[in-house]
């Protein structure tokens, strides 16, 4: 026999695209606490330097720490402790002017919108609504304590969020007057973009507000990655760094969007 007939009587499952593989890491990572290069690239039949460049990725998007030869689950403890960044920090700032004293809102899970947590405390009278365990307890801690809501449904290791149909039902009880979501990127023809699979809440959570406001850091504006979150049409506001470019901010305000970037020189 052949080897291309044997090949025919043996199909191969198709790998596992870009997107796909990175969740799959997380995934793992969360069920294992750590994985190793060498693994990642037997279990996905790739190449060690496409793996690398998988948990570079993962890292920038603050979902796992790099070890010599691997990588790590990032603590939660930690995640609590690390400081913000000077740019987040200035992203959550003008973010946070947008919200009115008994404002409803939601704040997405991530980094960037946790940012906005340290400047509640000016605001009275806040109901706050999350998907995120981190952000709910960090809630809990501010003074004066906003109403604190929760989406619950199925825990999602990947994201650190609840997902699913609950979540999305517990959503639509509700309405709300604005959305703060972050993004794995900012694809300017489409909208923003994402490596997780899971767009089903994020989207219902806009359905439910009446603005949508993304923070974003302008490193991530321009990335293509497969997976459309939110299309421009459903955003209001897109909070951004001044790393953003003429070209970039031209397109952008061609999209009727509400531009704010900070730092901008």
């Amino acid at each position: 026999m052949s080897k291309s007939c044997s090949a025919t009587n043996s199909p191969q499952l198709a790998k596992p695209n870009t997107q796909q593989r990175r969740h799959s890491i997380i995934t793992l990572l969360h069920e294992q606490g750590e994985v190793t290069v060498d693994e990642l690239a037997l279990r996905f039949a790739t190449s060690e330097v496409t793996v690398r460049k998988d948990l570079t990725a993962l890292e920038q998007s603050g979902l796992l720490l790099r070890r010599y030869g691997g990588a790590v689950r990032v603590p939660v403890e930690l995640i609590a402790e690390l400081p913000v960044s000077a740019q987040k920090q200035a992203l959550a700032k003008a973010a946070a002017r947008l919200i009115r004293d008994h404002n409803r809102i939601i704040i997405d899970s991530g980094s960037t919108t946790a940012a906005l947590l340290g400047e509640l405390s000016q605001k009275k009278g806040l109901v706050v609504m999350t998907n995120s365990l981190a952000i709910a307890n960090a809630l809990r801690e501010l003074e004066p304590e906003p109403t604190l809501l929760m989406t619950g449904g199925t825990w999602d290791a990947a994201s650190e969020s609840f997902q699913g149909q609950i979540a999305e039902q517990v959503l639509r009880s509700y309405d709300f007057d604005q959305l703060f979501i972050g993004a794995d990127s900012i694809d300017l023809a489409r909208g923003t973009t994402t490596f997780n699979e899971l767009t089903g809440l994020s989207r219902v959570m806009a359905e439910v507000a009446r603005e949508v406001v993304v923070m974003v850091e302008s490193d991530k504006i321009g990335r293509k990655i497969p997976n459309l979150e939110l299309p421009w049409a459903a955003i209001h506001t897109l909070v951004t760094d001044g790393g953003i470019l003429p070209k970039q901010q031209v397109l952008l305000e061609q999209k009727g969007i509400n531009l704010i970037i900070v730092n901008k020189i």
